[in-house]
């Protein structure tokens, strides 16, 4: 399915651009028409990163006028493993400044915009107006989530890219999307396909898992391959796709992903209608909580099995929600015993808990699994080594198991 282009032409192109672009002049497809779409349009990058390295140099050699960099951080010695846009001298630089040295290096042409700080509700939506296309470079869900939310309330194109160790991922969500003859492409969000994010723990960062350097090249540059297209209008976007590449077997598969009609941010009824506090809901745990879930999470398709087990005569556990009461009253998983989070930190529970030598395990959750994470650690402390707390919690187990409980 084609789609409008999103940018007119720029009125010219200068004879030093005629040169420099001249091979893809001579592409029908792209064209006079097409380049000069590049050069009039504004492509926001989010993050000078892994994905975000590649991207900003091809953006830059394809001739995008302008180039906005969203980064904090500095460069660090560990990021030249893949982080191309950088070099050995640009350590302990400003990654923004760093970036936009290297793009001026390859194309002069490119004006370049550095929105320096961190990302936020106060600022996010302000850096993203006047942009014709988001493209996402961040390996955090917090700010995944709000990329997308804030792109949809704003009617930009939003293209997506994932890496972990040796697989990658791509798409383009864009809900407000219409076809060549002016109809809605019924298009998906971010959201339509992760509805949920993982529960904490579960998902390393690339910092904690790793990835393969020459990925990033290969998820950024199918990354601005989609933002050529969108721009100028050519051929099939990855509208309603999921790309996914898996490098060790180099194989290519792509999953049709269709918008949610229940989806909370761009569905019938939608319930989030402005920005939301996304550490809370992406439940962002500390350090230590983290580093206790690591290893020691189960799914609720787990917990389950082991609740039939445990009724046919198997091993025996102690299954704790650590939400509060008013909570406990609008669903629970069969056979919890409710002790609050608070009295995990004021260490209350403990008493209530069976000896750290026993050998009956306890297994904790919460509504998502961010609070069962935090008592984990502090079970963790205490000596409980087996303990493990639920991932997804209680809303795992309604959404996949007993649907018939009510949500919240």
């Amino acid at each position: 399915m084609s789609y409008p282009a999103l940018v007119d032409p720029a009125d010219e192109l200068t004879i030093d651009e005629v040169r420099r672009y001249s091979r893809h002049l001579i592409i029908p497809d792209v064209g006079m028409t097409g380049q000069k779409r590049l050069k009039n349009s504004k492509v926001l990058v989010i993050g000078a990163g892994g994905l975000g390295s590649p991207a900003m140099l091809y953006l830059a050699a394809a001739g995008v006028g302008t180039i906005g960099i969203a980064e904090f951080d500095e460069v660090d010695e560990s990021n030249l493993q893949r982080q191309v846009i950088h070099g050995q001298a640009d350590i302990g630089r400003p990654k923004s400044e760093s970036a936009r040295d290297s793009i001026k290096e390859i194309n002069p042409h490119v004006n370049v915009v550095i929105h320096e700080g961190r990302l936020d509700n106060g600022n996010v939506m302000g850096v993203f107006e006047g942009y014709d296309l988001i493209l996402d470079g961040t390996d955090n869900f917090a700010t995944r989530y709000m990329v997308n939310d804030a792109a949809y309330f704003l009617k930009i194109p939003y293209v997506w890219g994932s890496i972990y160790r040796f697989d990658g991922q791509a798409s383009v969500f864009w809900p407000h999307a219409v076809k060549e003859d002016g109809s809605s492409a019924q298009a998906p969000c971010y959201r339509c396909l992760y509805p949920e994010p993982p529960p904490p723990g579960m998902v390393p960062s690339c910092a904690e898992g790793g990835v393969l350097g020459v990925l990033c090249a290969a998820i950024g540059s199918i990354q601005v391959n989609e933002a050529i297209k969108l721009l100028t209008g050519i051929g099939e976007p990855l509208v309603g796709r999921l790309m996914i590449y898996d490098a060790l077997e180099m194989e290519y598969r792509k999953l049709k992903v269709r918008k949610d009609p229940n989806c909370d941010l761009c569905g019938e009824n939608a319930t989030v209608t402005e920005l939301i506090d996304y550490d809370a809901f992406c439940g962002a745990v500390s350090s230590e909580a983290a580093d206790a879930a690591a290893g020691s999470t189960i799914s609720v398709s787990q917990l389950e099995q082991m609740i039939k087990e445990k009724d046919n005569g198997g091993d025996d556990f102690l299954l704790v929600d650590v939400r509060e009461p008013n909570e406990y009253e609008i669903n629970q998983i069969p056979g919890s015993v409710l002790i609050p989070k608070g009295e995990f930190l004021n260490g209350n529970a403990l008493e209530q808990l069976p000896p750290v030598d026993s050998a009956k395990q306890v297994v904790l959750h919460c509504k998502s699994g961010v609070r069962s994470a935090e008592a984990l650690a502090v079970l963790k402390g205490a000596g409980y080594d087996n303990a493990v707390h639920v991932g997804g919690g209680v809303v795992a187990w309604v959404n996949q198991i007993d649907p018939s409980q009510p949500d919240y």
